[in-house]
């Protein structure tokens, strides 16, 4: 007897090379380094490791390093564009997401140097190229933040 998956409910991931594909962001702006857990456009968990290495630590702040929640929000964000365009993906089109709002966003906890952020993604509604996202943000298991996203798709120039 074979097996068989049914491949709309086949969970699916990205690997860095694949986001890197999908989002025009780069270092040091990249604040995703893998996503798994994907269902189309409708969910996902991105992944942040948090190193003393990030640039950002330098002033943010030298004796006690805190993640800063303004990048804890583009790494929401950038988990939900990466599912959208990946989804929405033509070979004959590239696109881009481009931030609308953030509504709703709180900071509970805050993350450092050693931490695991996970974006736990959900779609909220999604219209044509203007789609809504609720968003939170884990280090093991705990909400250190969360927000509601809005962002629209856009064609990419050049």
């Amino acid at each position: 007897m074979t097996d068989t998956v049914d491949a709309a409910t086949e969970l699916d991931a990205m690997s860095i090379t694949d986001i890197l594909v999908a989002l025009p962001h780069r270092y040091p702006m990249l604040m995703i380094d893998r996503i798994i857990d994907i269902k189309g456009d409708d969910s996902a968990i991105g992944i942040k490791n948090v190193t003393v290495n990030e640039p950002i630590f330098q002033g943010h702040f030298p004796n006690s390093p805190i993640f800063p929640g303004v990048l804890i929000i583009e790494g929401m964000a950038q988990t939900a564009g990466a599912i959208v365009i990946r989804h929405d993906s033509t070979a004959d089109k590239k696109s881009i997401v481009m931030l609308l709002g953030v509504d709703a966003a709180r900071f509970r906890k805050p993350a450092g140097p050693g931490d695991t952020i996970e974006y736990h993604i959900t779609k909220m509604h999604r219209r044509r190229t203007v789609g809504r996202y609720r968003a939170e943000a884990k280090v093991k298991g705990t909400i250190i933040a969360e927000a509601e996203i809005t962002a629209m798709i856009v064609e990419a120039t050049a």
